[in-house]
């Protein structure tokens, strides 16, 4: 079966959204209702995150939406149990973002293995190095179709991204700056010079721009410079407000799509 992700790519060109939601949260039985309804309202693409106590790459609202899906029983299992019949429900690819420990003690072949079961079309491993990925899980992860999905920062070397797009599939993760989620505000020109040389790379795979990504303008200005964007803090507040959940998520998608 061809990967859901690679088949987006191939279909649609450009303004790509991809949302990061916490599994578990803001309630423990919300996370399909949110794929459901993320679907519904126009998304593209769904990044469910694994709630974990230890985050390298998270802000303060990620943190806390985390810390709050831990207190209401989220687990690796709980989530395969909740998505074992997600594929009757939503179509678009999922993505599940995480980190190492958790899935090691999990089993990560049995973790692949779910994923498979379940549907998932690929996984985040911000604290996975590349050189670790290659040597021991790659064929793992190919072998069963999953795209491995791997973070470019400013910081990265040409000679690195080129390394990470030779060894990914589906698309890469684009930072677009170097601090943690939730943190920025607007674009600045020295975050569209690192964009454009990205672009000049003329890499194989397709890039997704995340981290700071809030809002229309924001939004837009991603979508020049990428296939499209992620967003995650601010679809977190915007599910963690009062009133009804799916008019909440509606709601945000629309202003994002302007």
């Amino acid at each position: 079966m061809k990967n859901r992700i690679t088949q987006l790519f191939s279909e649609k060109n450009g303004d790509i959204l991809s949302i990061f939601c916490t599994a578990g949260f803001p309630s423990l039985e919300s996370t399909v209702p949110i794929l459901q309804q993320l679907e519904k309202s126009g998304v593209d693409l769904v990044e469910i995150g694994m709630p974990y106590s230890d985050p390298i790459a998270d802000g303060e609202t990620i943190q806390a939406s985390s810390s709050k899906a831990l207190d209401n029983g989220m687990s690796i299992k709980v989530l395969f149990e909740q998505l074992a019949d997600i594929r009757k429900y939503v179509n678009i690819p999922l993505v599940l973002m995480g980190y190492l420990n958790p899935i090691e003690q999990y089993g990560i072949e049995a973790f692949c293995d779910k994923c498979v079961a379940v549907g998932i079309d690929g996984l985040i491993l911000p604290d996975l190095p590349i050189d670790l990925y290659v040597e021991q899980y790659k064929d793992m992860f190919e072998s069963r179709n999953i795209s491995n999905v791997l973070l470019v920062t400013p910081q990265t070397s040409d000679a690195r991204i080129r390394m990470i797009d030779e060894n990914t599939s589906g698309f890469i993760y684009l930072v677009s700056d170097n601090s943690i989620t939730g943190k920025s505000a607007g674009i600045s020109p020295a975050q569209k010079a690192y964009f454009g040389r990205i672009d000049a790379l003329n890499l194989n795979n397709p890039c997704l721009i995340g981290f700071g990504i809030s809002d229309n303008a924001t939004y837009r200005t991603a979508c020049d410079f990428s296939r499209g964007a992620i967003i995650g803090s601010a679809f977190i507040r915007a599910v963690d407000q009062a009133g009804e959940l799916d008019d909440n998520i509606d709601t945000f998608v629309k202003m994002i799509r302007g």
